[in-house]
């Protein structure tokens, strides 16, 4: 079971009553006042959904180990989103922000 603690603090530096925790796939997220998820956390990475045009989403991708979402694990990323390891954590609340603020 992936542990959902990395999400409960972006929620909390995010400030909770803007965010709330769900699921995306059955894997722990977060969802924006209006109930889009903008983030979600797979295999100990959070991939954010930053929008596959912005510049949050190139540099987030070039980080090192960093690659599309794919939570199926079967080819099929979704564009939007970037999955950012752990060895990265400290920009997951930036990160984070971006996302929330990116338009859906």
């Amino acid at each position: 079971m992936t542990d959902p603690e990395p999400l409960h603090r972006l929620a909390a530096h995010l400030g909770e009553h803007r965010v709330t925790t769900s699921t995306l796939f059955g894997k722990p997220a977060l969802k924006d006042e209006a109930g889009k998820t903008f983030a979600c956390l797979l295999d100990g990475e959070v991939a954010f959904r930053l929008g596959r045009d912005s510049e949050a989403h190139a540099e987030a991708l070039g980080l090192a180990g960093a690659h599309l979402f794919d939570p199926a694990g079967k080819d099929r990323p979704m564009k939007d989103w970037v999955s950012v390891p752990p060895a990265h954590a400290a920009r997951w609340p930036q990160l984070a922000e971006l996302a929330l603020a990116a338009p859906r």
